[in-house]
């Protein structure tokens, strides 16, 4: 499948891609075929949804669960503390940081 070459995928079963770049407003970017524009700045070590991840469902990375999504994640969706709480981190330790 077609996905952009700065999109990393650390593990065969990972939900989600980090980025190994940045993506600016309103660039297309390809996850797996799909292409994908974000209205923000997208900055190195981002995550993209690989996968479609339902609320509450795991999202992994490293080959590990890294935390739940907070509401429905869609392949190419960005994936942060908007739609995602983690499973070791407090969010409120997190609020404000970006």
């Amino acid at each position: 499948m077609l996905t952009d070459p700065r999109l990393l995928l650390l593990s065969p079963g990972d939900t989600v891609f980090v980025l190994r770049d940045q993506i600016e407003p309103g660039e297309t970017v390809w996850v797996e075929g799909i292409a994908v524009s974000f209205a923000e700045h997208l900055g190195l070590g981002h995550k993209i949804a690989r996968l479609a991840v339902p609320e509450g469902g795991q999202v992994i990375k490293y080959g590990a669960p890294i935390g739940r999504a907070t509401q429905t994640i869609a392949s190419g969706d960005h994936v942060h503390l908007h739609n995602l709480r983690s499973d070791y981190t407090p969010t409120y330790a997190l609020e404000g940081k970006a």
